[in-house]
């Protein structure tokens, strides 16, 4: 098979994966259609059986006074909605039929999307005899395989089908643009590109990217949870302290990551451009994102910080990502800027 046939099937695996993922979300909508008026109805029978328990509560203090009865009489309160203990969130079994099988069908979808993902990454590679890692295309689509592993491995296999709307938005987003405005045809690398440090040096940025999307996800979803009301769209997500953590997990493992994108890219430059540090816009702006992140580790373990504050610490780091994989690569020139954008 010639690596012009290879790249084309790379190209197929990469619409088809977005074609399924767009399935799975319109399948985890269907879920959360289905999951929240359920919710609802919960919260609302809860206050029934809250107000009659008040009322009887009520009528056996009324009978005891003009019966001369000793005492009160306590009437028990309604047994409270099952409660999944591992995860702070309503049973699973509590939800319709057809919020479940929309929640099931999401996460073979997902799941097959991840597959295409994957043998798309692997057939550009075959095709262009490299690591696929030499442009923003090549580094988006291999940065959304790597975050939807991390979804499919992590927060799906917890059942946490509620995240998979919220995951799979931004990452069908960005393969959208990857695959039309930042498509890069099949090539060769240039000569500053052709070493053994760019799958070294890009190999951890793209994993160091996955766990940021998907904790940066988490961690939006964990501001919203945590001023949500009882009865509101939002109750039936996991409780907002174990978003949180969850949150905190997948930073965890993404700053080491990037801290080593950042050590090794000064090696690399200091071999390709006889520097270290050159103050390069990519160079700025991912040693911001470290800071941006060191600060948020920072502030998590300070001892009364305020979670909120810290979650907003992590979005701005996801938001530093989002400016140097786009701002930076069409509008600020530098020694980067060979990395097929424009």
């Amino acid at each position: 098979m010639t690596n012009e046939a290879l790249a084309t099937y790379a190209n197929y695996a990469l619409y088809s994966a977005v074609g399924v993922l767009t399935l799975a979300m319109i399948a985890y909508a269907v879920y959360l259609a289905g999951a929240v008026p359920a919710a609802e109805r919960e919260a609302a029978l809860a206050d029934e059986d809250e107000a009659a328990t008040a009322r009887a509560q009520a009528r056996a203090e009324r009978v005891a006074a003009l019966t001369g009865g000793g005492g009160t009489t306590t009437v028990a309160p309604a047994e409270a909605p099952e409660v999944d203990a591992a995860s702070d969130t309503p049973s699973p079994q509590g939800d319709p039929e057809k919020a479940r099988k929309g929640a099931g069908i999401g996460g073979a979808l997902a799941w097959l999307g991840t597959g295409l993902l994957v043998v798309s990454v692997l057939l550009r590679g075959l095709s262009v005899e490299r690591a696929p890692l030499g442009n923003i295309f090549e580094f988006s689509v291999a940065g959304s395989a790597v975050a939807m592993l991390i979804f499919c491995l992590g927060p799906l296999r917890k059942g946490m089908h509620w995240l998979g709307l919220f995951v799979l938005a931004p990452i069908s987003l960005l393969l959208w643009v990857a695959g039309t405005l930042w498509y890069t045809e099949a090539a060769e690398l240039v000569p500053s590109l052709d070493s053994y440090w760019l799958v070294i040096h890009v190999s951890a940025a793209v994993l160091a990217t996955g766990l940021s999307i998907v904790g940066g996800v988490l961690a939006a979803l964990f501001l919203v949870r945590d001023r949500a009301s009882a009865r509101s769209f939002w109750a039936k997500l996991p409780a907002a302290p174990q978003l949180e953590r969850l949150s905190y997990g997948m930073h965890v493992v993404a700053f080491p990551l990037w801290t080593f994108a950042l050590i090794t890219g000064a090696v690399w430059a200091r071999q390709a451009w006889s520097s270290y540090w050159n103050w390069d816009p990519k160079e700025v702006w991912t040693f911001v994102i470290w800071v941006v992140y060191a600060a948020y580790l920072h502030a998590r373990v300070t001892r009364n910080a305020n979670r909120r504050t810290v979650a907003w610490i992590a979005i701005a780091g996801f938001a530093c990502i989002v400016i140097n994989y786009t701002i930076v690569n069409f509008y600020f020139v530098g020694q980067h800027s060979y990395a097929g954008v424009g």
